[in-house]
Formats: structure tokens, sequence, C-alpha cells
């Protein structure tokens, strides 16, 4: 009886032990998880709603390392995380995208605000322009044309050949003038030219008496003021006829008191309907700092373009009004 006893309980052992020995070992968890996460990084921009695309921009855009799948997976809050920093990275974007943007600048007169020119001349004591810095080229003219604004055929047509040539000027305007024609003298100021005071009627200021010469200049201040937006910086006397009286009213207007140093003789009847002679009557006078008398003539229309290109043969540039000092030096 003990030696059957011992036999089925050595026969159970045996069993038991076999039974143990078969029974699979449990492989470590990450071994386990590989092809779970293969499936999901194959499914995660489904899931997510991007493109392939969208997701080779965001590694482009995003210097940090991104999170792998798995680690989104198993954290809920990652995926909200993910869609924030995907909002953040559009939003920049887009900032980016419009800094390249100008924004409109603003003006008065339905038209853009000049920039702020840097004063790199001035105007010596014969009314030549004159460099104030070394970086300023000398061989410069200035253009000015007087007695308008007259005609916008004409007018027009200058326009459009100082554009041609990158050239500005100043346009002696008139008072008379500018009450007949005023949208003249804003189509002079919308396309980037300078607007000067060359007393209201016409006529020699010298002749006259201080309360009427005050009146000549300032009534052309305040009408140009009134179209435009701006007061002219710069006054001429008609026929160069100034004096003291004219000198100092000028200044206390914060004029620029000038004539000219290189005269086209346009308004002389040797010039009349003759372009060629308006040319070499510039052409004979030209020095460096040449500041150009011409008028709105149809023969100086005539003769613009082909004297800007004959002063720009000789290597002359054109001043910008705007870059001359308001005192003569």
């Amino acid at each position: 009886m003990v030696k059957q006893t011992a036999v089925l309980l050595l026969a159970a052992c045996l069993t038991l032990t076999a039974c143990s020995q078969s029974e699979p070992v449990p492989e470590s968890t990450e071994t386990s998880s590989q092809p779970g996460q293969q499936e999901d990084s194959g499914t995660s921009n489904e899931a997510s709603g991007q493109s392939p695309e969208d997701t080779m921009k965001d590694q482009t855009e995003t210097p940090t390392e991104a999170p792998s799948t798995g680690d989104r997976q198993d954290s809920p809050a990652s995926s909200e995380e993910s869609e924030a920093s995907n909002d953040s990275q559009d939003l920049a974007t887009e900032g980016e995208d419009h800094q390249g943007e100008a924004e409109p600048r603003k003006n008065t007169d339905q038209g853009e605000q000049p920039e702020v020119a840097v004063m790199r001349y001035h105007m010596n004591k014969i009314y030549n322009i004159v460099p104030s810095e070394e970086s300023a080229p000398e061989k410069v003219v200035l253009l000015t044309f007087d007695d308008g604004p007259k005609e916008e055929e004409m007018l027009l047509q200058l326009l459009d050949t100082l554009d041609k040539h990158d050239a500005k000027a100043i346009f002696f305007v008139n008072g008379y003038r500018v009450e007949e024609n005023p949208e003249l003298l804003k189509l002079i100021h919308d396309r980037g030219q300078t607007i000067g005071n060359h007393s209201w009627d016409h006529i020699n200021l010298k002749k006259e008496n201080p309360a009427s010469v005050k009146q000549q200049i300032e009534d052309v201040q305040q009408i140009v003021e009134q179209e435009i937006g701006v007061k002219p910086r710069f006054f001429r006397p008609p026929f160069g006829s100034g004096g003291d009286t004219v000198k100092q009213t000028a200044k206390e207007n914060d004029l620029l008191f000038m004539t000219w140093s290189n005269g086209s003789l346009d308004w002389d009847a040797s010039t009349r309907n003759k372009p060629e002679a308006v040319i070499r009557n510039v052409m004979e006078q030209l020095h460096p700092g040449s500041n150009i008398l011409m008028h709105e003539l149809p023969w100086t229309v005539d003769a613009l373009d082909e004297l800007l290109t004959q002063l720009k043969s000789k290597g002359y540039g054109f001043v910008n009004p705007e870059e001359i000092e308001p005192e003569m030096k």
C-alpha cells in the first residue's frame, strides 16, 4: 500500500513538472508593442487630418524632436498639444507671410505720403546746387519750370518725360493759375514733383510796396496748402527781380529764395518753336550744380527728352529738390 501511494505521488510530481515546462514564457512588453506602433505610425496622419505634405512641413518647420506616434497614442493630452502646436505654427506662418507686405501709407490728399528726404545738398550765393556731404555727387543739375500750371496736355508730357529719366523738378507756380487750374497743381504733386512759389500775379515785386509783396507771396502759400496739404519751400521772384524786402518776406515764410544759374532762354523770341535752341543754350552753360531755368512752353516740352538724355551722357544726375537744405550757404 505504501509503495502504491509513493508511486502515485511520484507520477503526480512528474505530471506537474511536465506541465510547468510546457507553459510559454512571456516576452518583453517592448517587443510585443512594436507591431502596434508601426500600424499607428501608418494611420496617425489620417487620424489627425494631416496629409503627408503637412507632416513633412511640420517636421521641417519645428526644430525640436517631435514625440513618437506611440507617445501621442499613450497620452490623451498629447494630440491636443500637437493640434495647438500646429495652430501656433499656422498663425506664425501667416504672420510671417504678412510681414513682407508693406502697410498702405497714409496721405491727406489721396496720394502716397512722400518719404522724408535726406538733405544732401544746399544752394550757394550764386544759386548753384552744392553737395553738403562727401557722398553726394557733385555733377548734378536742378531742373525748374516756371509760370504754370497752364495746360494739362503739355504738363502731362513734361511729367512723363521726367518720369522716363527718373528726374525730379521744381514747378514754380503762379497763384492766379493755381486758382484757374487747381487740378493741375494736384497732378504735379501727385506725380511726385515739387511745388515752388512764383508769386500770385507774376509781377515785378521789386517795384511793389512791402504789403503787396507780402500778399503776393503769402496768398500763394495759402492756396497751395489748401489744394495739396503742404506749403512750398522754394521761392523764385518773377523776372528774377527781388530785393531785400522780397528776400525777407520769403524768409519769414520759410521759403528758400533763388533765381537761377543756367538760363535756357526758352522764353525769348530767339528760341520760340526751336527745341534745339533750348538744348543748345543749356548745354553751353552747363556746369556742376546748374540751376536750370525753363518754362511750361511747347518747345521746351519738345526739347526736354533730348536735353535730359544729353545731360546724362555727360555724367550729370538730377537733384531731388526735397534734398536741398532750406538755408543758403
